[in-house]
């Protein structure tokens, strides 16, 4: 198998309106397409989508699962907005040596990891 790029990252929810208030008002994406009488709807992040579906008992939100990663310009400055908010927080900042993020919860339970690459030179990128 040869993977040429991640073409979407999906996130299965109980309750279409309750997500995209989260989605759209608390994250603040843009709905890029609509389906399935509005119970799937995709957000384009650069060059990924992010599809959002509410499918009932056919996929079901868990925080144990796989969960996507959004890249931010200012991540303590997110943090500050998110907790005002009252966004519940899996993880806080936390450091690592490429990179700064913090784990929150969607309404559902989802993990969704909020990023801020470091700059990292060529030699320490390799093992």
């Amino acid at each position: 198998m040869k993977i040429i790029e991640i073409e979407f990252t999906g996130t299965p929810v109980t309750d279409i309106k309750r997500a995209r208030a989260f989605y759209e008002g608390v994250l603040g994406l843009e709905p890029a397409l609509e389906s399935m009488g509005g119970m799937v709807v995709e957000y384009r992040i650069g060059k990924a989508i992010l599809t959002v579906a509410c499918l009932g008992e056919e996929w079901k939100p868990s925080p144990d699962g796989t969960f996507v990663a959004l890249e931010v310009e200012d991540l303590d400055a997110e943090i500050t907005s998110l907790k005002s908010q009252r966004v519940k927080f899996a993880m806080g900042a936390t450091d690592t040596p490429t990179a700064r993020f913090a784990v929150i919860f969607d309404p559902d339970g989802n993990k969704i990891m909020i990023h801020k690459r470091r700059a990292v030179s060529d030699s320490e990128r390799k093992p």
